[in-house]
């Protein structure tokens, strides 16, 4: 297996998906990524993008919205797509990898793992509905 070269730019990508709780779009990586390496293409970002997805270095999150959002976490988390203002957050919650075993016990295949997208109001929308 050929050995992978080292690309600032891509460690740029990881490192901001890293620090970002947005779950970023591709294209907003590319603004924010732009500002370190103005020259850097579109292209170049959605590569990189399904590079670290692809080697487990990221996440690629479709929430319904029309948009694929990134998410540098890895861990096992869920996430919450509010319908009103679309923000995408990680969920704090207690574990439910309980659900695999739940799943395998009525599949003849073998469940690795699973996504959870919850969906609703987030609190400031919720909270704006009240005052309607």
């Amino acid at each position: 297996m050929p050995s992978i070269r080292y690309s600032k730019q891509r460690e740029a990508i990881k490192n901001y998906l890293l620090s970002s709780k947005v779950h970023p779009t591709a294209e907003i990586v590319y603004e924010n990524i732009k500002e370190i390496f103005p020259n850097i293409s579109l292209g170049t970002v959605y590569r990189n993008l399904n590079f670290l997805v692809e080697h487990g270095q990221a996440l690629r999150l479709d929430c319904g919205d029309g948009f694929i959002h990134f998410d540098g976490c890895t861990m096992p988390h869920n996430h919450f797509f509010c319908h009103n203002c679309k923000m995408l957050l990680d969920l704090d919650m207690d574990s439910i990898e309980h659900i695999n075993k739940i799943a395998n016990a009525g599949f003849n295949g073998i469940i690795e793992g699973h996504t959870v997208l919850f969906y609703g109001l987030c609190p400031e929308c919720k909270e704006l509905l009240k005052k309607i």
